[in-house]
């Protein structure tokens, strides 16, 4: 899930249907004050686009829970999560 830094990642617990998203997906942004998925801010990112792109990635897999590394989890779909991210976009 490169983007936010080179080496992020997620995890799959899809026995568990839990999907921790660390920084490649997150719920709040502290320095834009958004609340909802998004990426992380892009005076905090390594490659805004990267990140952008690792949606895609996310999109592929299936989970009830996802557990952001910042933020309240999201009880949502996946592709819930990415679509909002994206539609809020790189700030």
């Amino acid at each position: 899930m490169p983007g936010h830094t080179p080496g992020s990642t997620a995890y799959l617990f899809a026995d568990r249907g839990l999907l921790f998203t660390g920084d490649a997906l997150v719920a709040a942004d502290g320095f834009t004050d958004h609340t909802g998925p998004t990426i992380v801010s892009r005076c905090f990112t390594h490659d805004s686009g990267a990140a952008l792109d690792a949606l895609d990635r996310l999109d592929e897999l299936t989970a009830k829970l996802l557990l952001p590394g910042h933020g309240e989890p999201f009880t949502g779909s996946v592709q819930a999560a990415t679509r909002q991210a994206r539609q809020f976009g790189a700030h």
